[in-house]
């Protein structure tokens, strides 16, 4: 049974097995089971950095090293001067005299007091760069209020100041001044317009529970080569999106345009799921109906009759590998952000007027901020073509 941890109570070796099962992908409770430690313990090491490891520290070849320490202490408690010493040890006069005065003289002086409180002493934390710039801190704070990304932010930044190094900052740099709170440069209320509401950073290695099975799936692996280098419109990737009260609306986003349509379902079950696709795809010209690439939900177990009804051939994501149809888990992020988790996404409570069932209408702020396709420019203005 673990036992309850307290304030500091992991040594150095358990906090290092600490950060490296955490950025291997395990979980808060698989970690704490491993060391043996009440989760609260765990998750106070995690949550002072925001889930990000913090750097090893090295000591430089300059310093004086715990061996070199002993010979030190052994030394003077043989009555060596302080040069003899030094000639052992290949080092100056000065440095031996200096340590030894700093550690209490020779009669206080101890090897492994010396060297933990030297090993404390050279710590230097280095100044955020958004610290030292308020004026650029207060330009990420008011992106970030409108949605941006960090990483749309920081490639903006580099367009608006290409001559001032001042003004430019890396997306790393934005995401761990909102996750280390100790820095004390960002508000933690702007975490809220991430597109990842979580309050502690986690490893991409981290997996999520395990997916039903689909009979007759066909990889991703399969998908016709202009698929994958998007020279030709007609492939799309989808995926579902759950709201409050059980409702659900399904994205499907062009890979060639990034046209984007969202599709409202009556439920997450395959028939409902699968009845709206082919409402829609129907209404696609032929041209369009080239493939479909699917994440491992069970909501399209269904997918030979979405085929046979419109000519779409449906691919299916590696096991735990949303990523394969970035384009979609991109654009469901975006989306995220006008739409939370806890939104009621049915289709009166969305858009009161909209006479169908297709949600192409996009909130205002999803098409001004800057996209990384772009070269983080705003779209072009007749972007997304229309689809009649």
């Amino acid at each position: 049974m673990a036992r309850r941890g307290r304030p500091g109570g992991l040594s150095a070796n358990q906090k290092q097995l600490l950060w490296e099962q955490w950025q291997a992908g395990q979980s808060l409770s698989e970690v704490s089971r491993l060391l043996c430690q009440h989760p609260g313990s765990v998750h106070r090491v995690l949550s002072t950095s925001g889930g990000i490891a913090p750097h090893p520290r090295s000591r430089s070849s300059r310093h004086l090293t715990l061996a070199e320490r002993e010979t030190i202490s052994r030394g003077i408690a043989t009555g060596q001067s302080f040069r003899r010493i030094a000639q052992q040890l290949g080092r100056s006069v000065s440095t031996v005299s200096r340590e030894v005065a700093r550690h209490g003289g020779r009669d206080r002086y101890r090897a492994i007091t010396a060297d933990e409180a030297a090993w404390e002493h050279a710590k230097r934390p280095k100044v955020c760069h958004l610290a030292t710039v308020p004026e650029l801190r207060q330009l990420v704070a008011e992106k970030l209020a409108l949605q941006w990304s960090p990483e749309q932010i920081s490639g903006w930044l580099k367009l608006r100041f290409p001559r001032d190094r001042r003004m430019q900052v890396s997306h790393e740099t934005i995401y761990r001044s909102l996750y280390i709170q100790a820095r004390g440069v960002l508000k933690k209320e702007l975490m809220q317009h991430l597109r990842y509401k979580r309050m502690m950073r986690r490893s991409k290695l981290a997996t999520s529970q395990p997916r039903g099975q689909i009979r007759d799936a066909v990889s991703i692996r399969e998908r016709p080569p202009e698929a994958e280098d998007r020279a030709i419109p007609g492939h799309w990737e989808g995926d579902l999106i759950t709201g409050a009260r059980n409702s659900h609306i399904a994205t499907l986003v062009e890979r060639h345009s990034r046209f984007t349509m969202l599709v409202q379902v009556d439920g997450k079950d395959t028939t409902s799921v699968i009845a709206g696709l082919i409402r829609e795809a129907q209404r696609l010209p032929a041209g369009l109906r080239g493939s479909l690439t699917w994440d491992r939900g069970t909501e399209l177990a269904a997918h030979k009759d979405f085929t046979v009804a419109t000519d779409f051939q449906v691919y299916f994501c590696d096991p735990q590998s949303p990523w394969q149809r970035g384009t979609n888990e991109n654009t469901n992020r975006l989306l995220r952000q006008y739409y939370p988790k806890g939104t009621d996404l049915q289709k009166g409570q969305i858009y009161p007027r909209s006479p169908s069932k297709t949600l192409i209408r996009w909130p205002c702020g999803l098409t001004s901020a800057p996209g990384k396709r772009w070269d983080t420019r705003h779209l072009p203005k007749s972007y997304p073509p229309p689809l009649h």
